[in-house]
């Protein structure tokens, strides 16, 4: 035993002194990077970016160190660093020293910054620094590039607590509801002005949910731009109403348009579902108008509650990636035209707890790729099945010159609640829909707009390849059709809108759908 006692302390003793962990020479200039210039893409003034990784390589035989890693405007640097785990001097994160990298190794820099727009240059909007790699002749640098982008930002006031909390301003959506709280819109805000004035001079962005107070009005001008923080939308209140002007654009860039969407401005973020909440007209919200404008990457795009008496206008507005639902109706009343849907977690479309409902060249599309879906584009139904919410008539769900597709064989749901005394009045005509019920579950009259198409003037698609709406590209939400579409000159005529939502001329008869047909 103790022969081998002493032939594994012979190994260990030669092994160490054979290390050359701790023997570095210092960097010579010849280090390699993964990039020349890192961009940290746009972002919100006094906003953080995301963070971004620069690799850095020893290509040589030797195992070095380099003697300094900095920024070159120093401890004033608005970006920040970590080199392989280590945030630096002082915990900073902006000067490192004798860092080392073994031989034919390398390390990771995770760079990130926060700057305000005084901070950029006034002639570009552009932040920029360097990190140096060591100094004097063997100095190596690479470039940061940042663009900050000024904004107005809504969001709650606070107060400090004595314990060092604070104490947010809010004010409940209801008795019966207090868990959604919410700030109101302020006319005279001292660093905004009129916030229930939201113009183009520069983007919004939205922290919480800002409200729209009663007897108010939210006017929101063609070419606004309001970004909605994690969690964040607006509430319009009892009484309230919101008003979206935007106008037909001339250009790719929607300059007319208005677009809600994230506050995160990244290209990886452009298409995600589920940055932030809704649009919620809550009871008894009235007037309210949305107009060339487009929703994206929400949780539900509009959430309509009872509103009152009038009707929610809806024209040429598109709505896309939203986690749930694109519009979500509880007994709402709306009057939707040129109004396009696509990618949805669940619904594109959902009309429920009764209301009443009027679409006209419409496209309700699902082509969610986040999943599985079970369930249809479109659903219609007088109840919630929840055995506590009391049915509500459906007074009337209207579908016409519309397209109702997606990847799943049955894109329309009827939920009807067994009491008869309880209306389910709906008509859809002149439309496509997506409907293939191969082991016949759906039977029965309510049922005929597919069973027996012509006697409303639909054409169904009980295959994916038969009377295919052929979309430019569904899954990049270009739901405009092609020269080989089956909805092409299917219309009503009596029907038609005369502009299509790209502010095209309509022929006549009209194509189904929301736009009309490209020549290609």
């Amino acid at each position: 035993m103790r022969y081998i006692l002493l032939f594994f302390a012979v190994l260990s003793l030669s092994l160490t002194s054979c290390r050359k962990d701790f023997e570095t020479v210092a960097s010579n200039g010849k280090l390699k990077f993964s990039k020349d210039t890192v961009y940290l893409d746009t972002v919100f003034t006094n906003t953080s970016t995301s963070t971004y990784t620069l690799k850095v390589y020893n290509k040589s035989s030797d195992d070095i160190h380099i003697p300094s890693i900095a920024f070159q405007r120093g401890d004033n640097s608005k970006y920040r660093m970590m080199v392989d785990g280590m945030r630096g001097r002082d915990n900073k994160g902006k000067y490192f020293e004798n860092v080392e990298i073994l031989a034919k190794d390398s390390l990771y820099i995770f760079i990130e910054a926060t700057a305000g727009i005084e901070e950029a240059d006034p002639t570009d909007f552009l932040y920029t620094d360097k990190i140096l790699f060591d100094s004097g002749s063997n100095q190596q640098d690479v470039d940061l590039v940042t663009l900050i982008q000024d904004a107005y930002f809504i969001y709650p006031q606070r107060t400090q607590n004595p314990d060092g909390t604070f104490t947010y301003e809010g004010l409940p959506l209801s008795e019966t509801n207090p868990k959604l709280t919410s700030f109101p819109l302020d006319e005279s805000d001292p660093v905004n002005g009129n916030e229930l004035h939201f113009n183009n001079t520069k983007p919004y962005v939205i922290y919480g949910f800002p409200t729209v107070p009663n007897n108010k009005v939210l006017e929101i001008d063609a070419g606004a731009r309001v970004h909605f923080h994690d969690q964040s939308g607006i509430i319009v209140a009892n009484d309230a109403s919101i008003h979206v002007n935007g106008t037909p654009s001339t250009t790719a860039a929607l300059e007319n348009e208005v677009i809600f969407e994230g506050d995160r401005l990244e290209p990886g973020f452009a298409e995600v579902p589920g940055q932030w909440f809704s649009i919620i007209l809550t009871d008894g919200s009235t007037d309210n108008r949305f107009k060339n404008l487009t929703i994206k990457n929400s949780t539900v795009g509009l959430f309509i509650q009872n509103n009152d008496g009038t009707t929610v206008e809806i024209e040429n507005t598109q709505i896309y990636n939203s986690s749930v639902a694109g519009i979500l109706a509880r007994t709402g009343k709306i009057n939707g035209k040129n109004i396009v849907i696509n990618k949805a977690g669940q619904y594109a479309l959902a009309c429920t707890l009764g209301g009443n409902y009027n679409f006209n060249h419409c496209t309700f599309a699902n082509y969610w790729s986040g999943g599985s879906r079970s369930t249809p584009a479109v659903i219609i139904s007088n109840t919630l099945n929840d055995g506590q919410t009391a049915p509500v008539n459906l007074d009337n769900a209207t579908f016409t010159n519309s397209i109702i597709y997606g990847t799943n064989s049955i894109e329309v749901g009827l939920v009807k609640d067994s009491n008869t005394s309880i209306t389910f009045n709906f008509d859809i005509n002149y439309c496509l829909i997506r409907f293939s019920d191969l082991n016949n579950q759906f039977t029965g009259p309510m049922y005929d707009f597919v069973k027996n198409p012509a006697s409303k003037n639909n054409i169904v698609s009980n295959f994916q390849t038969l009377n295919d709406p052929k979309f430019k590209d569904a899954q990049k939400n270009n739901l405009r059709v092609l020269l080989a579409s089956s909805v092409i000159g299917k219309g009503n005529n009596a029907l038609i809108i005369p502009k299509d939502a790209d502010d095209r001329d309509r022929t006549s008869p009209p194509d189904l759908g929301a736009y009309q047909h490209l020549n290609e």
